[in-house]
């Protein structure tokens, strides 16, 4: 795994310096990233092994998701092909929108 200084990071990030310092000590303290000191810069890699206990720990969630939301597509893609086939030939996409008349109260007589 590569090691990348701060500014390496900053740069591939786009982000500024005192934000990425901010992040990587938070990663750091977490245990995903390491850092090491090389003359005046901080190194930082990634620790993989916390990422690959995550990784393993949402398995489990993936396989129970990925068949719901697959299933939800599915559903979504036929509504709107049903949708579709229901709107007749040369109908406009859009519809209008009725707009309320303000009537004016009779004088009196």
């Amino acid at each position: 795994m590569s090691e990348q200084s701060v500014g390496e990071i900053e740069r591939q990030l786009r982000m500024p310096q005192p934000t990425v310092s901010k992040h990587l000590r938070v990663l750091r303290e977490a245990g995903f990233v390491e850092s090491t000191v090389d003359a005046q810069r901080r190194l930082y890699r990634l620790k993989p092994e916390p990422l690959q206990e995550i990784d393993a720990w949402l398995a489990q969630f993936r396989r129970f998701w990925s068949a719901h939301v697959d299933a939800l597509v599915r559903h979504l893609d036929r509504m709107n092909h049903d949708r579709m086939d229901q709107r007749p030939h040369g109908s406009a996409t859009r519809t209008k929108r009725k707009t309320k008349e303000k009537t004016q109260p009779k004088p009196r007589t």
